[in-house]
């Protein structure tokens, strides 16, 4: 009977077990070396680049922390906007160079300031503006005191313009008028104003869809968008975004960098370069644009009633 062989311990791989130190010499060591057994981890945990460096400032969720990084990112005016009408397109020509600019209308109505609003009390600050003219007995109770304590007659329109901060509240007092004249030649514009409703679209006016052959096997479908969702890969559901008809248009539009080729004070018109969303006859939000220098302030001509009325000495 041959002998047994010696049974031999299992040990995992080389890999998995810690390396043995270069130096054998006993000089460099204070005791002999001993060897430590172990498992290494195959997939170390990684670090997260996104928000973990030391560089980088810790978020916060607080209103504090949401209206410090506001302020950092500067996307609000200094200043209040104004509330126009849209009157229409028209052409502006260049008589030295013959060269023609599209440019759209803006009518100013009886813009006034009907309230402020400041971080203390509100949690921001923003500045209320009417416009227009409605008959007083329209109105709710509600609205007619809201007006009556600004000292403004009855408005058809009323909004809200953010600004910066508190600066942008002074000079506007509550009752004050903004004309035309509150924008200059030359300045830039952001237009914010509902787009034209075009009711219940399809796919094909709604996206884009190319839609479904027009023959070869197709019956009567030929501007449907197809299937809506998978089967069993995609969990036998229709995913949320996805892309079908529905109510197109009347949503709010953002034309930014619009540049003032005109402004008349008599008449309230500003007009802008290109096209401001919205038909004829639509409400137009108008501030400074916050992609391009801030406009020098300017003190606001006063209206040609006040300046057509000549002063009278007191006794």
């Amino acid at each position: 009977m041959p002998p047994k062989r010696p049974i031999i311990a299992l040990l995992p791989p080389r890999s998995l077990l810690p390396r043995r130190p270069t130096c054998t010499s006993f000089k460099h060591h204070h005791h002999p070396p001993s060897l430590t057994r172990g498992i290494r981890s195959i997939s170390p945990v990684r670090p997260n680049r996104f928000n973990h460096h030391p560089s980088l400032p810790a978020l916060s969720s607080t209103k504090t922390g949401a209206y410090q990084r506001k302020l950092a990112a500067n996307t609000l005016p200094l200043r209040t906007g104004a509330l126009a009408t849209k009157a229409g397109m028209t052409a502006l020509y260049d008589a030295a160079s013959g060269a023609r600019t599209p440019c759209t209308v803006l009518q100013l109505d009886r813009n006034q300031i009907l309230a402020h609003k400041t971080r203390r009390r509100h949690g921001y600050f923003a500045v209320q503006v009417g416009a227009g003219w409605r008959q007083p007995r329209n109105l709710g109770r509600p609205m007619a005191g809201h007006f009556e304590a600004a000292g403004t007659s009855a408005k058809r329109h009323v909004a809200e313009f953010r600004v910066r901060d508190g600066e942008g509240l002074r000079g506007v007092e509550v009752g004050r008028e903004i004309g035309a004249g509150w924008f200059v030649e030359g300045q830039f514009v952001d237009t914010r104003s509902n787009s034209r409703g075009m009711g219940f679209a399809g796919g094909m006016k709604r996206y884009g869809f190319s839609g479904q052959p027009a023959s070869h096997g197709v019956s009567l479908t030929h501007r449907s968008i197809g299937s809506a969702g998978g089967s069993q890969g995609s969990g036998s559901r229709v995913h949320p975004g996805k892309k079908m008809p529905g109510r197109m248009g009347g949503e709010q539009v953002t034309i930014q960098n619009l540049k003032v080729l005109k402004v008349d004070p008599e008449n309230g018109l500003v007009v802008v370069n290109g096209c401001v969303s919205g038909p004829k006859g639509c409400l137009v939000k108008i501030q400074d644009a916050i992609k391009k220098p801030w406009p020098e302030v300017m003190p606001e001509p006063p209206s040609p009633a006040l300046a057509a009325e000549p002063l009278r000495a007191t006794v």
